[in-house]
């Protein structure tokens, strides 16, 4: 008890739970993201709790994996070698084959995200939607356990990613726990909004799963040692939502003056 007075008297501790925090947040839009395009395609009654179930399992794992910091912090220690690598003219290493087990799952999280987001996509390019099971308004039904099954799968990736970046920052479990918890409840608050943002708005489905396409292949690149700055990331994907945020506000406002001509010729 004494050393959780001396982390709440401590300015450094503030400022390190602040900044986790919303690193936390950050990392999380991802995750986020992926679970508001699966809930999507399920039947409205069942999104809801997808959603919950989603962050709830995300919930878990995050802190799951903070009960394992031992074992978490030598996942980063590569297990094999096959030799290759390549440097800058600084000598840093810019792509190596050293992987960690670390690596392996965000290689194999990074070509899931891939496959899952090109699956999606040729799906919303080709209507034909023949062979699938489809429910009363011609929508394709998706089996509520499959979504789960593939959200647990990317909670997974997300979360181990999302526990090394804390423990990277802070040596502090409570301020870990804290952040984690916070940015959590954050993802829960801003689910439902999201999901029936994208769900009004079809166009931003196309450009959410150019965000999970793109996030795929930095966690591919990431397990081959080629660290991609996520400032960049961020940065393109804010730039991209804002022309799109712009695309929406033209088609709403092309929408008012068809309306508005319509009603004129009317009278």
């Amino acid at each position: 008890m004494e050393a959780i007075f001396d982390l709440l008297a401590s300015p450094a501790a503030w400022a390190a739970l602040v900044t986790l925090i919303v690193m936390e947040v950050v990392l999380g839009i991802d995750n986020l993201i992926f679970i508001s395009i699966l809930s999507n395609k399920l039947p409205e009654e069942q999104r809801k709790k997808a959603r919950r179930l989603g962050i709830l399992l995300a919930l878990g794992l995050r802190l799951g994996l903070l009960s394992t910091i031992a074992w978490l912090t030598q996942m980063t220690t590569p297990i094999f070698d096959l030799g290759i690598s390549a440097v800058d003219a600084t000598g840093h290493a810019t792509f190596d084959t050293a992987f960690s087990l670390r690596d392996l799952i965000l290689i194999a999280g990074g070509l899931f995200l891939v496959w899952k987001a090109t699956t999606e996509i040729h799906h919303n390019v080709d209507s034909d939607e023949s062979g699938e099971a489809l429910d009363k308004k011609g929508k394709k039904v998706v089996a509520f356990g499959a979504v789960i099954t593939q959200i647990l799968l990317l909670d997974m990736v997300f979360s181990i990613d999302s526990i090394l970046t804390a423990v990277g920052m802070t040596d502090e479990l409570p301020i870990m726990v804290v952040a984690v918890v916070f940015a959590v409840g954050v993802m829960l608050f801003a689910a439902d909004p999201l999901a029936n943002f994208i769900h009004r708005n079809p166009t931003v489905v196309m450009l959410a799963l150019g965000f999970l396409l793109m996030i795929g292949a930095v966690l591919i690149a990431d397990g081959f040692g080629v660290h991609v700055p996520k400032g960049y990331i961020y940065t393109a994907m804010a730039f991209s939502a804002g022309v799109e945020v712009l695309n929406i506000l033209a088609r709403r406002a092309r929408e008012r003056k068809r309306v508005q001509g319509g009603d004129s010729a009317a009278h």
